[in-house]
């Protein structure tokens, strides 16, 4: 190994991160884009302590769950945005379910959780209504490199919305300070792109491209450099507006569900308060209000929570809170029968799970986008005697090892 010779291995699990493992020489191998149960010729890239990061040199042994590849850039040292297009959909599923529960078990303690099949996507490919590019040196965007060694630029993506590869296709964005950009389709049809850039300074810009065009400041405020602010998703047949800037979730088709299990968790009733936190655009209240006496949203970007209240303007017992959870949280003098909590993939502060904890809620329903962080926010909640009862995943990023989920907490007495 310390001479970095090539060595036979067979996987036996995948962690979080899309890499199948196993053992060899007492040291744990990670290898992308292999599967478990498969044998391959190993080449050490990395030692850290007893894990050893490998690439792949020869497969000996192929999983039934092994397919041929939909797009020309994926592998090691190409886009590194999608890591498991070699692996078929449903094996993909039962993977997702089992480094859930991995990562619960490892990372939170929780060694018998009941963790649920994970809820399909309807599209498997071209799901995306939005995604983000990263300009290359030479200020054309493209996706991260595999290896992590610069930026690929492509000339096709199966999981974009193929309106939105085909914006990029027409794109000659070549000028300098270009970060990042964000390519955006509404629900109408209507395109957008997004730019972030080193100075902040508004570019001049000419377009003939059927797109509005705003640019992102270094402290995420939104211009409006031409055409609409914002765009307009379709959820259930309820229309949310997303300001650019303000999130909402890539695969738009699959919302609709993630919402339905997020009800279910909740379980909300007449007269209920419930705190909808990480609130976003609103729509995870809009759904909840008709069901209960009170929702208090919360949202700390500006634009985000002027979304919000346009997108629940219709409902009487909404109440939108413009600031920080850790901030807002102490301040409120309602007395909550249960929260929705829906953080950045980071997870909540430990600030942000005391102040949960301080308001004594018999139910939380904690949205998760990442199972590592859902494990550690999860631990930390038990500590305040909240108990883990089950936790729901649902696949919103097909061909990737993302996996969202929706966790129920309850008060334990």
């Amino acid at each position: 190994m310390a001479n970095m010779d090539v060595f036979e291995i067979e996987l036996t699990g995948m962690a979080h991160g899309g890499s199948a493992l196993g053992k060899h020489n007492g040291r744990t191998v990670f290898v992308p884009y292999a599967i478990p149960g498969e044998r391959v010729l190993a080449r050490p890239v990395e030692i850290r302590g007893r894990a050893v990061f490998a690439e792949g040199v020869k497969l000996l042994e192929a999983s039934t769950d092994r397919v041929y590849p939909t797009c020309r850039h994926f592998g090691p040292r190409r886009c590194g945005r999608c890591q498991w297009q070699h692996i078929d959909y449903a094996a993909q599923l039962l993977l997702k379910q089992d480094v859930l529960a991995d990562q619960l078990a490892r990372i939170g303690g929780f060694d018998n959780a009941d963790v649920r099949p994970v809820t399909p996507a309807p599209l498997q490919w071209g799901y995306n209504c939005h995604m983000t590019m990263t300009a290359g040196e030479d200020g054309v965007p493209g996706f991260p490199a595999a290896d992590g060694a610069g930026v690929v630029q492509i000339d096709e993506c199966h999981i974009l919305h193929p309106d939105l590869l085909a914006l990029y296709e027409a794109l000659d964005l070549r000028f300098d300070g270009l970060r990042r950009l964000t390519l955006r389709r509404g629900s109408d049809g209507a395109l957008m792109l997004i730019v972030t850039l080193a100075d902040d300074e508004a570019p001049e810009l000419q377009t003939d491209l059927p797109a509005s065009v705003n640019m992102l400041l270094s402290d995420g405020e939104p211009v409006n450099l031409i055409g609409e602010t914002h765009t307009r998703w379709i959820v259930k047949d309820q229309v949310f507006r997303a300001t650019a800037g303000s999130a909402f979730r890539p695969n738009v088709p699959q919302v609709a569900a993630l919402v339905d299990h997020v009800l279910a968790a909740l379980n909300p009733y007449g007269g209920a308060a419930v705190l909808d936190l990480y609130a976003g655009v609103g729509v995870f209240s809009a759904f909840v209000a008709p069901h209960v006496g009170l929702v208090t949203a919360v949202e700390r970007f500006p634009p985000a929570a002027t979304d919000a209240e346009i997108n629940l303007a219709a409902a009487d017992n909404v109440d939108i809170i413009e600031g920080a959870v850790e901030d807002v949280l102490p301040a409120l003098e309602t007395a909550y029968d249960a929260a929705i909590v829906d953080p950045p993939s980071d997870g909540l502060s430990l600030a942000a799970v005391d102040a949960l904890a301080a308001l004594n809620m018999p139910r939380l329903v904690y949205v998760s986008a990442d199972p590592a962080t859902l494990a550690r926010d999860a631990q930390r909640l038990a500590r305040h005697g909240y108990a883990l009862r089950y936790v729901q995943p649902i696949d919103l990023a097909p061909q990737t090892y993302y996996v969202e989920a929706v966790a129920l907490l309850e008060r334990q007495a």
